[in-house]
């Protein structure tokens, strides 16, 4: 039998609001029904391997805190496959049924790419192991392409050809992978797909070339029958001045240039929104106005720190706002919550893990079961629906039908004179919402 790494820890079960134990549930009850599913099928909960497995908790001010002495050991393969082994009990005792990672998040980097290759395979067959021991499940993979030296100016960007190709080689691989271990998607994050200076930069070739890779990536998922799910996911900056998938609209407009939209869905994150001058539910609405929303990852940021500090949702209203959305859309079709959120650098022993993420599921268990009853009360809605019914009939129906132009338009005022408005009732809306948290 492996080794145990949380040997003193329980499976973390539900216990009640009431509960006074921090390693339990007291509002994420997996069966529990809200709106006609289980919480279970409502969140997909997912972890990040690279957060929880492997994030040392370095800052750019110290070295890591991190316990976690499933990554020691002289041999960094054998190392890997002991964290494999460890993300597969931590998921089995928190009660999460999916997890995401970096190619080189689970597999150590080689001196070649042949050797990176092996190195991946190696931890492939002990994750696909885990797979059918547990029955947990891949939610997607994905490439790093911004850890390594030679990414230091992009990877599909880089003014270097050969850097390009290193890149679309590894994504062939990450993309083989994740198709054997039965992975339900594929993420690309441009960690370094941006620029640091216009000075020294053609945009709209590296634009090109980053549109190039993503064609030759729908080719291979076909070459190789792929059926999982393409996403992109938005930042607007940090490590770059400025990334080209800046924000949610940015990437549409990006996929739609370089006719992709057909190929992608967006991958939400909160931390990145609010760098991106937004909020979450900002770029959520966005990706859905598309039908482009494909998947969350489930974080947040301290607003006093302009980076990416990737916490962990602990704020109602905001999870109540995410889920809000989530129901409106009717649910995950492809993706889930993925907690992309790494615990902080003076929570460095392995329970804090559990800690962290307990509060996390806890905060959107709250966050579904508010939202669904502001649902099912319907004054929200109601009152946004009668806002807009002006467009119902009459000129606003000719106006979203496209029927008429500037001459009808001017002819209806001409004949009705000043509009009337009434307000907006944001600070009643607002009271209401939290008449529910």
């Amino acid at each position: 039998m492996s080794q145990e790494y949380f040997s003193d820890i329980p499976k973390i079960a539900y216990e009640g609001p009431d509960s006074k134990n921090p390693l339990s549930f007291r509002h994420y009850n997996p069966e529990e029904v809200v709106g006609g599913k289980s919480m279970r099928e409502h969140f997909r909960f997912s972890i990040a391997y690279w957060h929880a497995m492997k994030n040392t908790l370095a800052d750019p001010f110290g070295v890591g805190t991190a316990i976690r002495p499933w990554n020691e050991g002289s041999d960094p393969v054998e190392a890997a496959k002991n964290c494999a082994r460890a993300a597969f009990e931590f998921m089995d005792k928190l009660g999460v049924d999916y997890y995401c990672f970096h190619d080189r998040d689970v597999a150590p980097e080689g001196a070649t790419l042949a050797e990176s290759n092996a190195n991946l395979d190696a931890v492939a067959d002990v994750l696909e192991a885990e797979q059918a021991r547990t029955g947990k499940k891949l939610l997607w993979g994905t490439a790093c392409l911004f850890a390594h030296s030679r990414y230091n100016q992009g990877a599909a960007t880089s003014p270097y050809a050969d850097v390009f190709a290193y890149a679309g080689a590894q994504v062939k691989k990450a993309m083989e992978v994740t198709k054997r271990l039965g992975g339900e998607g594929y993420t690309f994050w441009g960690g370094r797909e941006g620029y640091a200076s216009l000075v020294n930069t053609d945009m709209k070739r590296e634009l090109d070339h980053l549109g190039r890779m993503l064609h030759m990536a729908v080719d291979w998922k076909k070459e190789i029958g792929f059926t999982g799910q393409f996403y992109i996911e938005p930042k607007p900056r940090e490590p770059s001045t400025h990334q080209y998938d800046s924000d949610a609209a940015a990437c549409l407009n990006f996929l739609r240039e370089y006719d992709l939209l057909d190929h992608f869905k967006l991958n939400i994150e909160t931390n990145h929104a609010t760098l991106a001058g937004h909020t979450v539910q900002h770029d959520l609405e966005v990706a859905m106005g598309a039908n482009a929303l494909g998947s969350i990852d489930a974080n947040t940021g301290d607003t006093l720190i302009g980076w990416d500090t990737d916490q962990f949702p602990t704020d109602i209203y905001m999870t109540t706002e995410i889920m809000l959305r989530l129901l409106k859309m009717g649910g995950f079709t492809t993706g889930g919550l993925n907690f992309d959120a790494k615990v902080r650098r003076e929570s460095f022993e392995p329970v804090d893990l559990f800690y962290a993420h307990i509060g996390g599921m806890d905060a959107f268990a709250r966050g579904l079961k508010i939202a669904q009853a502001i649902i099912d009360d319907g004054r929200l809605s109601d009152f946004v629906k009668d806002r807009y019914s002006s467009y119902d009939s009459g000129i606003g129906a000719q106006i979203e039908a496209g029927s008429i132009g500037f001459k009808e338009l001017e002819a209806h005022t001409l004949a009705n004179g000043e509009p009337s408005i009434k307000s907006g009732r944001q600070e009643m809306l607002e009271n209401l919402v939290n008449d529910f948290i």
